[in-house]
């Protein structure tokens, strides 16, 4: 059982600096993630989210969730205010520090509606019937006579309390089981389903926020660092005295990179510092450089690619998922679809690079970072600095976009040494190359699929081979083939009820750091899954969205386990979240329903659709483009989403359309290529992120409405895209794209 638990204004102090006073409320939180909470209790307990009432009727929420323009900040805020039957404009939202006991910080994979909603409701619950036991206490009445509402606990006589009148007297009641809860029901909801402008806003428009790039530190020290352009690159030698010699240079340092997997740590390169960021950046302009070669030096995207086409399209590789005799079927198929396709290395590129500020005394560490994971952050810079975790404190900015990218701690890793080194305050500023060449990659892929068709244009049978490098490469030297959680992401579980199936996997080691990206490997294998049905469809003679739900078949719920599969279903259990083919079927249906699918359109023309499950989510994409004189232009975007319950469908739309857009932009412009080990992009210029004028005049969300638990909202419009646009390609032109990205083949 959990439990509820008075924590001392000395400790809300210690865990978030914040000027706490009168009710300070907390969650005991189990390590199933089923609750969330902060307690006072001893080390090791898990810390979530707090809330606080001050005297003045103040409602203060710590958001323990790193924000990068999803809302979160905002969204799980709400659910607490709307429980507790606060007035929003006397919420007060306040960032938590990085710390174990708060539970997951690992702001990515889109789960923190998902894993938070409850308890935040518990919690605001919790809150709320202190405070009506405070009032019913101070009016000797009973409880059940007292309701909160509009900030203040009322009485049927007329009497009325506002929550910071009982703020001193709730804080010594003991806290509610959660046993005893009383939930709102979800037709009073205030604020949960409803558009709420975001926390940030107005310190976003005036330029008041405050992300990793604004944090000065009085006394420090800036560092520009010249890293190895290739994978496990170590210095050979350099020249430092051109740098030196540069007007506010103050040192050159080595930072030796560890031994083995990158994993979170910083790859070897020579820091400048210096007292400005521009004399850093000159003093590395004039460094001399050489440096060793590695197995991974003469790395090329393009051979490696290359190779791992072959692999798929060469044979059978190790069975991830079987039913039924997929050969047999082929070979018995009125007709047999096969195609390949391949997908590049991606970078991040967000528009605000990694920055972090470190400041080193003899009571530990304190970081300021635009990071998405702060206790990763903690721990691994306790880990390099021989320090107890307890002694570092990581201050977490706003965040000028993620994607995954601050998920990895490498940057705050280079500040903390340096400023170790140095015995000063040091910020660490990437530059735009900076985060294009040395980035933790997105996979590059390869997939090959055969399908039988019968005599009706039914598929009778779907054999999908994929090679791909793993992200468990960057932690593990020996990992050369995609996990099955990698395989969960779209490509070992296709929704398709088709009676003979299989799914391969090759090798594909690792020659750079693979990282997470928005959506993760859902973005190839949409884009090879989404493709191929089209293929199909087109084979079969039938419409595609009507192939779509064909394919899909009957509304069932799906479990992988009989044909071999463990899947992941994004670590939440089946029984909790199943996945309901009911839910795909529909989201296509009203994505079709939204737009003139059908329509006749003049030469050069088409629409083209797909859809994923990603994320608990699903999301069904549909494009209009034209294609003239080569030149490629998307006119219209639609996306349909069911995410079950929406907390805040202002931010929801806005994921919607910005994940689209994200999605567009990797589907016309995005690869990254390696010659020599070394990434060949370094700017906008030649790595360029989506224009104004090739996005679409027309982009519409729309959100299916559903009781159903929250799922992911962030990065589940993004997979879809760029198959709804290569197969609206083929419906204008007929010309069949398998190759990312589209500006390989048109002028975008």
């Amino acid at each position: 059982m959990s439990t509820f638990s008075i924590v001392s204004r000395r400790r809300f102090l210690q865990l978030t600096g914040l000027a706490a006073s009168g009710l300070v409320l907390g969650a005991v939180v189990p390590r199933n993630v089923a609750l969330a909470g902060i307690l006072d209790q001893a080390e090791g307990s898990q810390l979530n989210v707090f809330v606080s009432v001050a005297t003045d009727g103040t409602v203060e929420i710590i958001a323990h969730r790193s924000e990068m323009g999803t809302g979160i900040r905002t969204s799980l805020p709400q659910v607490v205010a709307d429980e507790m039957q606060a007035d929003w404009q006397r919420v007060k939202v306040i960032q938590a520090h990085g710390d174990a006991r708060y539970g997951s910080q690992n702001t990515d994979g889109s789960r923190s509606v998902r894993d938070f909603y409850h308890i935040m409701r518990q919690m605001g619950a919790a809150a709320r019937t202190l405070l009506e036991q405070a009032a019913a206490a101070t009016w000797q009445v009973p409880v059940e006579e007292c309701a909160a509402h509009d900030h203040a606990v009322h009485h049927g006589s007329g009497k009325r309390l506002g929550f910071g009148e009982l703020a001193a007297r709730a804080a010594e009641l003991p806290l509610p089981d959660l046993e005893t809860l009383r939930l709102k029901d979800t037709a009073d909801f205030r604020y949960i389903g409803k558009d709420v402008p975001i926390v940030d806003l107005q310190d976003m428009i005036t330029g008041n926020a405050t992300y990793g790039i604004d944090v000065h530190v009085p006394g420090m020290l800036y560092a520009s660092i010249e890293r190895t352009p290739w994978l496990q690159g170590r210095i050979a030698s350099y020249d430092s005295s051109a740098a030196l010699a540069v007007k506010g240079v103050l040192d050159v340092v080595e930072l030796k990179a560890v031994d083995g997997a990158p994993g979170f740590n910083p790859v070897e390169g020579v820091a400048v510092i210096a007292t400005n960021n521009y004399s850093a950046l000159k003093g590395r302009a004039a460094l001399r450089v050489r440096w060793r070669e590695s197995e991974h030096s003469s790395h090329s995207a393009e051979s490696y690619l290359d190779e791992l086409v072959s692999r798929v399209e060469g044979g059978a590789g190790q069975v991830r998922r079987q039913r039924g005799d997929v050969d047999a079927a082929l070979a018995d198929a009125a007709s047999v679809v096969e195609a390949t396709y391949r997908t590049p290395y991606l970078a991040h590129a967000s528009m605000e690079p990694p920055v972090a500020t470190a400041r080193v005394t003899d009571d530990g560490c304190e970081i300021w970072a635009c990071t998405q994971t702060p206790q990763a952050t903690r721990r691994i810079v306790a880990e390099t600095l021989d320090l107890d975790v307890a002694a570092v404190t990581v201050h977490v900015t706003l965040l000028g976009g993620g994607f995954g990218r601050k998920s990895k701690p490498d940057f705050s890793v280079e500040a903390a040494r340096l400023a170790s080194h140095v015995g000063k305050p040091v910020q660490v500023v990437w530059s735009r190359e900076d985060d294009i060449r040395h980035d933790y990659f997105h996979a590059c892929s390869a997939q090959h699929f055969k399908g039988a068709l019968d005599e009706d244009g039914r598929v009778t049978a779907w054999l999908g081979r994929e090679a791909a490098p793993p992200i468990g490469s960057t932690f593990d030297t020996s990992v050369r083939i995609n996990s099955s959680g990698g395989l969960s992401q779209g490509f070992a579980s296709v929704p398709f009820a088709v009676p003979n199936l299989r799914i391969e996997s090759h090798e594909a080691p690792g020659h750079v750091r693979i990282g997470w990206l928005r959506s993760v490997y859902n973005v190839p294998y949409a884009f090879g899954v989404g493709s191929f049905v089209d293929e199909l469809a087109h084979a079969a003679g039938r419409d595609p969205a009507d192939f779509w739900l064909q394919l899909i078949g009957e509304d069932r719920l799906l479990d992988f386990s009989p044909e071999g599969f463990e899947y992941s279903n994004y670590g939440r259990s089946l029984s909790e979240y199943p996945f309901a083919t009911a839910r795909t079927r529909t989201v296509i249906r009203e994505l079709v329903a939204s737009i003139p699918w059908g329509e006749e359109l003049p030469p050069g023309q088409g629409w083209g659709l797909s859809v994923a499950n990603s994320f608990l989510s699903d999301v069904a994409v549909a494009s209009k483009v034209d294609v003239t004189d080569g030149r490629l232009r998307v006119l219209e975007l639609h996306g349909v989403i069911d995410a079950g319950r929406v907390i805040n469908p202002d931010r929801v739309h806005a994921q919607m359309e910005g994940g689209m857009i994200f999605g567009l932009s990797l589907a016309l412009n995005g690869e990254i290529t390696f010659s020599g080990g070394e990434a060949q992009q370094s700017n906008f210029h030649d790595y360029p992120i989506a224009r104004m004028d090739q996005v679409p005049g027309v982009i519409r969300s729309h959100i299916v409405a559903s009781d159903a638990a929250p799922t992911g909202v962030g990065e589940p419009p993004t997979p879809p895209t760029a198959p709804a646009i290569a197969n609206a390609v083929f419906a204008a032109t007929g010309k069949r794209i398998r190759e990312l990205p589209l500006s390989k083949h048109f002028d975008v």
